[in-house]
């Protein structure tokens, strides 16, 4: 005997299993048809335009990377930062693609809360109408211990649904915070971006207006440029010394350490348009995030995204890092932990920053990795470092 049939024997709830069995069908329907079943539904072609922007940006990093490992005329620097636009540019347009993509995942993910809390009501009716109904009562409206049974597992069946709605609204709840954060890392992406965009046409114009187009008076300005260079570093490095020595505990102490497959080094780092960064490869390497090579910014935004899958791209100088990360929605704090990036502000931009790589709080220590601390892991500036030093030496921490 069917078992629409059977239930429709229960004197207490006539037409309760037609209507529960059609409330399950529609549950399990909306369960398949979440997005965590079919990921692609919706996704194709936002995928396939972030894969060819993707494409589009690694061409132009490898264009560039074919320009001279040292600047050294004005067309050589014109053709670097122009190139550098392109490579911003496509970065924005890349941000606005997954924007839209992140936008209609939003809404279908929203729809699906809807529709499977819509279903869960249903079944919590019918479920309290069944659960009405006692073991003996079933069991004496039953024809025999087989009808009985199968009431039993029919009960089971809709409790098990319940459950497992549930749990599916929790997990597109949980996804969908997600995709919210997402979105905001996003627009943050966007507006950095932009302001690089907008950095470099200012770099582009100045040179151009302070040396009038000629080979001469750009020689004279790249000098002048090395010089200021040089004090900037200078006084950064006495500033990252002085909060080490505030902040008591011995000092620092270079550790022995590699900086775990850091890309940008000497050998590959491409120079095309920042030949005012702060060290690095001459002092004008810059690698595929917008900083200079073997910077301490670039290695902690290629640590960041090792660890975490996101690419803190365009943040700006260390200094710039707390407001950046505030903007994307990330924790910015006073209390050091591990896998936070420490930044030291006093002394002002472009400041420093460290990936922190474990914290002892017992010896009022921590163990830090980075890049461009000066005479640690190689003379001068531009090498990789790992140290311990005092647990109060930075001001701000970025939790990623």
């Amino acid at each position: 005997m069917g078992l629409m049939k059977q239930r429709s024997t229960t004197p207490v709830s006539p037409g309760l299993a037609t209507r529960s069995a059609i409330v399950a069908a529609a549950v399990l329907m909306a369960i398949a048809s979440t997005p965590f079943m079919q990921p692609r539904a919706y996704a194709d072609k936002y995928d396939d335009q972030i894969n060819a922007l993707q494409n589009e940006i690694d061409q132009y990093e490898s264009q560039a990377g074919q320009l001279r490992t040292k600047i050294g005329t004005l067309q050589q620097e014109i053709a670097g930062i122009d190139k550098q636009k392109r490579i911003i540019q496509a970065q924005i347009t890349l941000s606005e693609t997954k924007y839209n993509q992140l936008q209609e995942q939003i809404k279908k993910t929203e729809k699906d809360i809807h529709d499977n809390r819509v279903a869960l009501g249903n079944t919590i009716a019918d479920l309290y109408v069944d659960n009405t109904i006692s073991p003996l009562e079933m069991l004496a409206s039953s024809k025999n211990i087989g009808d009985y049974v199968d009431k039993q597992t029919y009960r089971s069946s809709v409790q098990q649904q319940l459950s497992q709605t549930i749990d599916k609204i929790k997990e597109l709840k949980a996804d969908l915070e997600k995709k919210k954060e997402a979105v905001q890392r996003t627009l943050a992406d966007q507006t950095n971006s932009r302001n690089a965009l907008a950095a470099k046409e200012n770099e582009r114009n100045n040179i151009l207006a302070e040396t009038q187009g000629q080979e001469g008076a750009y020689k004279n300005l790249a000098a002048d440029r090395e010089s200021k260079k040089l004090q900037v570093q200078q006084q950064q490095q006495a500033a990252i010394e002085a909060a080490i020595a505030a902040a008591g505990g011995g000092g620092a102490v270079v550790l022995p350490g590699t900086s775990g497959g850091y890309p940008w080094n000497s050998s590959n780092c491409y120079v095309d348009s920042n030949a005012w960064s702060y060290g690095g490869v001459d002092g004008n390497g810059t690698d595929g995030l917008g900083y200079g090579c073997r910077q301490c910014v670039s290695y902690v935004a290629w640590r960041v995204y090792k660890e975490t899958g996101y690419a803190p791209v365009n943040w700006g100088n260390a200094y710039d890092w707390p407001s950046s990360a505030v903007s994307a929605g990330y924790k910015v704090s006073p209390v050091p932990r591990a896998h936070s990036a420490g930044v030291i502000t006093s002394g002002g931009s472009p400041g420093h920053i460290v990936w922190v790589e474990s914290v002892n709080e017992s010896a009022g220590t921590m163990i830090v990795s980075q890049y461009n601390y000066y005479n640690a892991g190689g003379p001068g500036w531009g090498n990789y470092s790992k140290m311990q030093v005092p647990i109060g030496t930075y001001q701000s921490y970025i939790y990623f």
